[in-house]
Order: C-alpha cells, then structure tokens, then sequence
C-alpha cells in the first residue's frame, strides 16, 4: 500500500506506523544521495516555513534551513524575542495566523500541549522540533544511522542509559518499539519512563516481535548491546540545583570503556548532542570546578573512539529533516 503522508503534522512517533516511517528513512536515504551527489531537489519552490524556538538548538535550527533551503524553501526563523506566542497572542491564534502564511511549522520548546494545539490550529503541517517529551525528528536520523551502520533494524539490541524518562528516553523507546528493535532503559529506577508510556511501548513491540527491558544493572543492561546511546543528564531549563542530586544518581551509568567492552565488538555508539565529554564548554568547565569532574554521561575516550557515530548522526538530522518535510508537504 503507498504512504502518503501530505498534510500530516509529524508531533511524535507514537502517531506513526512502522511503514510509515520506514518510507520516511528510505526518502531520507534518497535525498541524503541527492545531497551527497550535488543534484539540486528543490521540489518546494515557492513554498514557506517557520521555524518557533523557545530553546536554542545547533542541530535543529541548522537542519531545518539547510533542508528547507535544499528544498527551494523560504525559511523564517522566530526565536522565543521574535514571537508573541502565549505572550501577547495565544497558541491557537498565532497558529491560525502563520498558518495562512507558511506552509510548514516547526516548534521546539517546552510543552507537548503547545505543539499538539499548534497543529490542531494550523491548518499546515506541524513538526516537533522537540518538547520535554518526545523528540520525533531525531528518531529518524537515530534510525537511518543504525541502518546505515550495522545493515538493519530488526533484532538489533538498543541499550539507552541514563535518564530513561525524558524526551530522548520516551522516544527512543516509542521508536525502536515501532521497528522491532528490542530496547533496554539502564537506568535509575527513579528515572525509568513512566509505566504507562513502557506499557504501550510493550505492547506494540509484541506486535513487532522485538522486546522492551528495564533495568539498573549496567553489566546485564549492556551485554551484547548492538547500539549504545546517551543524552545529557541535566535538559535545557532544569535549574542549577538539580546538578548535584543528578550527578550522584547518574555517574554510575556513564558510558566509558567498560561499557563498550561489554556490548558486541561491533557495537556503535550514539549521542543526539551536545555531549559533556570534556571540558571545552563554558557548562563543562563549570561542572568541573564545581565537581571536579572532566567527564560525564560520556567519557572523551568513547566520545572520540572508533565506535562513536555521532557526527554521522548529526549529519542526519539535516537529510531526515528534509525527508519529514518533504512527505508532509508534499511536492
């Protein structure tokens, strides 16, 4: 059956069916060869973006121009200065506005809600450039980067440590439940996702004959892991405070060698970014006075090894991005 998504807004991946986004990683490769092969494909000339951000993000930002200008995109970026959105002008009325103005809205911020009710609203599709819960558009680029690596989805072994329920926990989760990826949170118990999102995740796993494991036991957690993967263990808005009470919680689950050596030899390891691996970064360094610590959800050695393929996955960002626009849009 063909998949057509024009129209859709793309929120979380919770709304999606394995075929769907398995379309949206094969569009991907094929746009990422058209990039790679300096073929112009900009099917959506004349059309326009905006682009809401009430965090600030390399990634995100840089991938949505970059994929709306390859795709013959006007492309407006609003940062949280540059908008009246539930300042001075609600959710749903700035919605009904960029709406008859933009064929595309992206929002990355805070709240589920706001997303959900901009796409309600709209009248266009809306895009999840991320919230505190889920992280859509990465899942993709995380998808197309294990594929391209290690040569499918199906049965590999997905080991995320650290805050298993945040927006990174959550989706990971969703999505490698959606392609028969069998997924373990090795993770503080205080900090597994919530009991219903693993329940639903559980379910349809069944349904994609893959399995989801919660565990605090790093060496069980790891072992004969295909993918490791991390995110930072403080999100964006969390207050200083936190830091300590994380740190003590979470430096049992750093990603070091130890790690690595437990999982299969041919193991990649995987960051979403930007990573405290060392002490290069103003929150780096501070993190190292403070705590006298050089590393954290990941050691530099790891960061920088062999079996690191982050940049890889950042590069997909862009090529997913453009793929998730693409389909939504439509040509």
């Amino acid at each position: 059956m063909a998949v057509n998504l024009r129209g859709r807004s793309f929120l979380k991946l919770l709304d999606f069916t394995p075929e769907e986004i398995r379309y949206l990683l094969d569009l991907s490769k094929e746009l990422k060869l058209l990039k790679r092969t300096g073929m112009l494909h900009d099917k959506l000339k004349g059309k326009n973006i905006v682009l809401l951000f009430e965090k600030t993000s390399t990634r995100t930002r840089c991938s949505f121009e970059v994929a709306g200008r390859d795709l013959g995109l006007g492309v407006t970026y609003l940062d949280s200065a540059g908008s009246q959105m539930g300042k001075k002008e609600s959710v749903a009325d700035t919605a009904r506005v960029l709406g008859r103005m933009y064929d595309g809205i992206e929002y990355r911020g805070f709240s589920q809600e706001v997303v959900e009710e901009l796409a309600k609203f709209a009248g266009v599709p809306v895009w999840n450039g991320l919230t505190d819960e889920f992280h859509p558009t990465q899942m993709i680029a995380d998808l197309l980067t294990i594929e391209e690596k290690l040569g499918r989805l199906k049965e590999i072994n997905f080991v995320y440590m650290g805050d298993a329920r945040n927006n990174m926990g959550n989706s990971l989760m969703v999505a490698c439940a959606k392609m028969g990826i069998n997924f373990t949170a090795c993770a503080p118990k205080e900090l597994f996702p919530t009991e219903e999102l693993v329940e639903k995740c559980k379910q349809i796993a069944k349904e994609n004959e893959s399995t989801i494991t919660l565990t605090e036991n790093v060496k069980e957690g790891t072992k004969n892991a295909d993918v490791i993967y991390t995110d930072v263990w403080v999100s964006m808005g969390e207050p200083d405070e936190v830091w300590e009470s994380r740190l003590k919680l979470l430096l049992p689950y750093q990603v070091n060698k130890e790690v690595m050596n437990n999982a299969k030899k041919e193991a990649i390891f995987m960051h979403c970014l930007p990573a405290y691996h060392d002490l290069k970064t103003k929150v780096g360094k501070e993190i190292g006075e403070k705590f006298g610590l050089s590393e954290l959800e990941v050691t530099d050695e790891v960061f920088e090894g062999k079996q690191s393929v982050v940049f890889d996955e950042a590069e997909n960002r862009m090529h997913s991005i453009k793929a998730i626009i693409l389909a939504t849009i439509g040509a």
